[in-house]
């Protein structure tokens, strides 16, 4: 196992534990700290053009919502 994905399962697991013992501000700490170097990751390379396609797609489709709607009021 490389040394990132060791460190991507040991930020996972203290997120989990922090998690359980209802620690709700270091399991945000170690859950980003995973996915900053999950989306360093050649896997996780394309994470972040993914989340932006969705939310471009997300935005499209609420714009148009809302034009029907103001349309129709």
């Amino acid at each position: 196992m490389s040394t990132i994905a060791a460190l991507i399962v040991f930020s996972a697991a203290g997120a989990a534990i922090c998690v359980k013992a209802r620690a709700a501000v270091p399991a945000l700490i170690f859950g980003a700290f995973a996915l900053v170097l999950f989306c360093t990751t050649p896997l996780g390379s394309g994470l972040p053009g993914a989340l932006a396609d969705v939310a471009g797609w997300v935005g499209d489709t609420g714009a148009g919502v809302a034009a029907a709607s103001a349309e129709e009021g």
